[in-house]
């Protein structure tokens, strides 16, 4: 099968999107982006250049250093996925944890950095077979992606998916943290001025609540395979 196409997955945190991503582009053969590992990333620089954190947040020297910042993914054999190089140094494990994600909403809601890794993201994605999951994929990285999917649960169910993810790093987590982050990170993502995440107009909607990951893979399939007829 030689016809490609861009597939844009959009949504809340922890509504499984990266781990559909994975699944539809080993699939398919396709390129896999994460593009919150790129803001994770970014935010870690910060956190570790003490740009920002709880109640700071330095703008201007952190869109000074941008510059300065080199994100590759590099393909695990191993474990199967790209890990997140920051600086050809790998943060994979480092920007999965709940301390960056308290912070990243912040980080990503800065016009010079989405800027930076949106004109990234579409460098990536030139030449199609490509799957790629975000906040604003579908309304700006992709507008014109041939397959729009946005993704939603409600918050306690998302939040006990990354209770259990952290607990299972071995991480010391609260659910009440948890839960905090995921609905802060709603408000933050949802109600910043610059590329707030919302739907696509022309995007398929899945709720999973209460779906499982097999159930969403084979309906999402069906939907690729009928765009490559």
């Amino acid at each position: 099968m030689n016809k490609k196409i861009t597939i844009a997955i959009d949504g809340f945190s922890s509504t499984g999107k990266s781990t559909i991503a994975k699944l539809l582009a080993k699939k398919y053969n396709y390129i896999y982006v994460d593009t919150g590992a790129m803001y994770r990333a970014v935010t870690y620089f910060a956190m570790k250049n003490k740009l920002v954190s709880k109640d700071v947040l330095n703008n201007e020297a952190l869109i000074l250093k941008l510059k300065g910042i080199n994100l590759t993914f590099k393909f695990n054999k191993i474990l199967g996925f790209a890990e997140m190089f920051l600086n050809n140094i790998n943060v994979e494990n480092e920007i999965r944890g709940l301390q960056v994600s308290q912070l990243v909403s912040k980080v990503a809601a800065i016009t010079e950095v989405r800027k930076k890794l949106v004109a990234e993201q579409q460098l990536m994605g030139i030449n199609r077979g490509i799957v790629m999951d975000g906040r604003d994929i579908g309304t700006v990285v992709f507008p014109n992606a041939d397959l729009k999917l946005f993704m939603t649960a409600s918050a306690d169910k998302r939040a006990n998916r990354r209770f259990k993810e952290l607990i299972d790093k071995g991480d010391n987590v609260k659910y009440e943290d948890v839960l905090f982050n995921v609905q802060e990170r709603d408000r933050l993502d949802s109600t910043r001025e610059d590329s707030p995440l919302m739907k696509a107009d022309d995007a398929i909607e899945f709720d999973n609540s209460d779906m499982g990951i097999d159930e969403q893979f084979d309906r999402i399939c069906t939907l690729i395979d009928i765009k490559l007829v």
